[in-house]
């Protein structure tokens, strides 16, 4: 069955998105527990907002079950924030992607916003190539523990 992509948040979507990070983070990453809480506080903040002005979520759905998202928050007033883009494996490699990413670009630029920003890590490569691919371009670094490793988180920023 083909994915879906809709704009709204469905009821149980919340914990599918959350649960989705945990469990694909750890078994492709090695994360912890601890990634799924740092995606649980920020997502239920923007769902909890109910602020649409702005602020966007796509959710990928296949046969009834949520399979990736990505979403433009507003960082600040001029600046988006790209976050939770992620597809389940079954997905990858078909385009989506890349589809996702010009939705979230072309809805900032839309939107008014003159930046889009995005932290990531380092082990990401697939990503960061569709990011760089869009015009992002790497604007810091951190190396630490964090998600039960040890990462580098890096920045990218999309001037629009």
């Amino acid at each position: 069955m083909e994915p879906i992509i809709r704009t709204e948040m469905r009821p149980g979507d919340l914990g599918e998105i959350i649960r989705l990070h945990g469990v694909l983070y750890s078994e492709e990453y090695g994360l912890n527990n601890t990634f799924e809480a740092y995606v649980a506080g920020p997502l239920s903040e923007f769902v909890l907002s109910g602020d649409i002005e702005g602020q966007r979520i796509w959710v990928v759905e296949s046969a009834g079950k949520v399979v990736g998202c990505i979403a433009i928050v507003r960082s600040e007033e001029a600046v988006a924030q790209l976050r939770w883009f992620l597809l389940a494996p079954e997905t990858r490699g078909k385009g989506l992607g890349k589809h996702l990413m010009g939705e979230a670009v072309e809805f900032s630029r839309k939107s008014g916003y003159k930046q889009i920003i995005l932290w990531t890590f380092n082990e990401l490569e697939t990503a960061i190539a569709l990011y760089r691919r869009w015009g992002f371009e790497k604007t810091s670094e951190k190396a630490h523990h964090i998600w039960g490793r040890d990462l580098i988180e890096e920045k990218y920023e999309l001037t629009l």
